[in-house]
């Protein structure tokens, strides 16, 4: 069987790291249909791969499956198009949002199974299969011997992570950044992490405020910070439900789900005291933080990757995907077809 990775986001490449390791070990074959962007952050053990930029490279490769970590894939390379999700921001709408290119559909627990099953119910022509996101096996088994050295951070010191989401409804970094510089402690090192499409003008104004105690990330991968943190803030971002798999303290500001994952505050007044609350008692809501990932995603093994590709392969072999067409979709169609940013990862 042939798979073709069609990744638009920088983002998105822990993602698929874990299912090109696994293919690795099987004798299917694998290729990476990319943006600008994404191919100019192309990790080096892919780079023995097959690697297009081109659709018509991508059409010519005859994939028996697409899988797309994203929300759009082009309609017209060939095979079963697998949406595997960019993130885990189930509290989000769009997560929900079915925009017709897709045959089949990777949940990532039963929350989400569940929404995505009365869809099916409703549309006819995709499958939804329960296999976790693949990105938790990444995480699981990020190599974090010596990370604090080689990240360039002080041991001994407490580290604070900051990453809020970019989506205006749910952003705290408005709300959250003027206090920062006031509340860090000698013994604490703060990492703010912003996603690639928060607004720069709020990230420019709290740059003139930064301290030593502060310092930006610019690594498009989150995975090393959050090994590296002890508490992390955020809001309502996909990046919780990243956290909680290392069972650390949390602390979100206004979340909009699920408040007692961890402290949630509505007061900016109130994030010095929550982080020491935190810091005291980092096991203070981990049975809560189990209970949720029992619904959000519940399988920690390490093998979500080799379930996916398993699932995929046993639709194909058995035929199991629906009869019924997908709608024309010619606006969104078009829009892929003309829109030529998404060779600069804009398209979304």
């Amino acid at each position: 069987m042939r798979f073709l990775f069609y990744i638009s986001k920088k983002y998105s490449i822990p993602i698929v790291k874990p299912l090109s390791e696994y293919l690795k070990k099987t004798d299917h074959e694998f290729a990476f249909y990319v943006s600008e962007k994404v191919n100019k952050n192309i990790p080096d053990e892919w780079k023995e791969f097959l690697i297009m930029n081109e659709v018509d490279k991508a059409i010519n490769y005859h994939p028996d499956f697409v899988i797309v970590p994203g929300n759009f894939v082009d309609p017209r390379i060939p095979g079963i198009k697998v949406q595997i999700f960019h993130g885990l921001g189930i509290e989000k709408k769009s997560h929900y949002k079915i925009r017709h290119f897709f045959d089949v559909y990777c949940t990532s627990g039963p929350f989400v199974t569940k929404k995505f099953k009365i869809l099916q119910k409703r549309y006819k022509y995709f499958l939804v299969k329960e296999t976790g996101w693949s990105k938790i096996d990444y995480i699981l088994n990020y190599p974090t011997e010596n990370l604090k050295k080689k990240l360039n951070i002080p041991e001994g010191k407490k580290v604070i992570l900051f990453a809020p989401t970019h989506s205006r409804k749910m952003q705290s970094a408005e709300d959250l950044l003027p206090v920062i510089p006031k509340i860090t402690n000698e013994n604490e090192m703060w990492l703010l992490k912003f996603h690639e499409l928060m607004d720069m003008n709020l990230i420019r104004s709290f740059t003139e405020r930064i301290t030593e105690r502060v310092k930006f990330i610019d690594d498009f991968d989150i995975t090393p910070y959050l090994h590296l943190a002890d508490v992390l803030i955020s809001d309502t971002s996909s990046v919780i439900y990243e956290f909680m798999v290392l069972d650390k303290p949390m602390i979100t500001y206004k979340t909009q789900s699920r408040t007692d994952k961890g402290i949630n505050i509505t007061d900016p007044d109130d994030l010095r005291k929550a982080i020491d609350r935190s810091l005291e008692n980092p096991g203070e809501f981990s049975s809560n933080r189990k209970k949720h990932l029992e619904e959000i995603n519940p399988y920690l093994d390490g093998k979500i990757s080799e379930k996916l590709i398993s699932t995929l392969l046993e639709i194909k072999e058995k035929d199991l995907l629906p009869k019924k067409k997908k709608p024309m979709n010619l606006l969104r169609k078009l829009q892929i077809l003309h829109h030529r940013k998404f060779r600069k990862g804009y398209l979304r």
